[in-house]
């Protein structure tokens, strides 16, 4: 990693994808070609040198956009080694949306790439509503497959309160705070009218904001007659201009490959010794503990923070 180094070690692996899909079609050819054959096509493939480069990069959200750790290294890489105006960049996105502060970050890494000059172009394959709407909208060019889910423009946030159960067994919650609206809702007190239109009111905040965000950088979308949380498949997508074009991004990155080279970055986590040795209760454990104390967290702590 560059900036920001994990807990957990990694890794950022470069693949020449044109390389790779060559080994393939050379496996084909010595199986079904003559030796002419395969050896003429080995003196094509050696000519196909100095081709303008494309860069892919994949973004596949949660909740947190925990995801973003990594996102934000790929492209300082990127940044810092490949050429602004002349190669492009692809990212592959799927997120259903989450929590405002982090798909907010994300977003930003992506406007990091258009602000330093290059070309970006987003494909959709399943779902980007949402805050994943809101990292696409951003690419100069989205590319979605026909039955992708795209839009949810809208905020949301859900908070139980448990203030008459603990009533009922005696319990008394006692919040303190400095600050008229430190605290508007919460879980385990009583919530006042007063704090929920304030709650309310932070809500319609954020939409705006995130209308505004869309508007600015799709400025051929109707963002009023779409911002109103609703989602649409990719075909009704494109007719309402949330998305340029119908295509997988297997097809898109297929008929790059041939007059660019194409390489993918990604990061590995490098394997631990449990993992080494195969122990798969350890490699559970690394999976499953992180996500459990983020939950954890999430519920306790930030439990009236809005989604996207």
């Amino acid at each position: 990693m560059l900036f920001h180094l994990p807990k957990l070690p990694a890794e950022i692996h470069v693949t020449h994808l044109n390389a790779r899909l060559n080994e393939q079609r050379k496996k084909i050819k010595q199986q079904n070609k003559s030796k002419i054959s395969f050896n003429f096509f080995k003196k094509n493939e050696a000519k196909a040198k100095d081709k303008d480069r494309i860069y892919v990069l994949d973004f596949k959200g949660d909740v947190q956009a925990s995801a973003v750790a990594n996102f934000r290294e790929e492209i300082t890489l990127l940044i810092a080694t490949a050429k602004a105006g002349q190669d492009r960049v692809v990212i592959r996105l799927e997120s259903p949306g989450g929590m405002v502060h982090g798909y907010g970050l994300a977003a930003a890494q992506i406007i990091r790439l258009r602000d330093a000059g290059f070309h970006v172009t987003i494909c959709v394959d399943k779902v980007a509503a949402s805050g994943g709407y809101m990292m696409a909208c951003i690419a100069n060019e989205i590319i979605a497959a026909p039955f992708a889910i795209l839009g949810s423009i809208g905020v949301v946030a859900q908070v139980p309160n448990f203030n008459r159960l603990l009533k009922e067994h005696n319990v008394d919650y006692e919040l303190y705070t400095a600050g008229e609206y430190k605290r508007t809702v919460t879980m385990f007190g009583e919530n006042t009218p007063e704090g929920k239109a304030k709650f309310e009111e932070e809500l319609q905040q954020t939409h705006k904001l995130f209308k505004h965000f869309v508007e600015k950088y799709r400025g051929q979308l109707d963002v009023e007659k779409v911002a109103t949380g609703e989602h649409w498949y990719g075909e009704d997508a494109a007719t309402l201009n949330l998305v340029d074009k119908l295509k997988t991004s297997d097809e898109v990155i297929l008929d790059l490959i041939d007059h660019h080279d194409v390489y993918l970055i990604a990061t590995r986590s490098k394997p631990t010794l449990g993992e080494k040795l195969g122990l798969q209760a350890a490699q559970i454990a690394d999976h499953i503990t992180p996500v459990v104390l983020n939950k954890a967290i999430d519920v306790l702590s930030k439990n009236n923070v809005p989604s996207l």
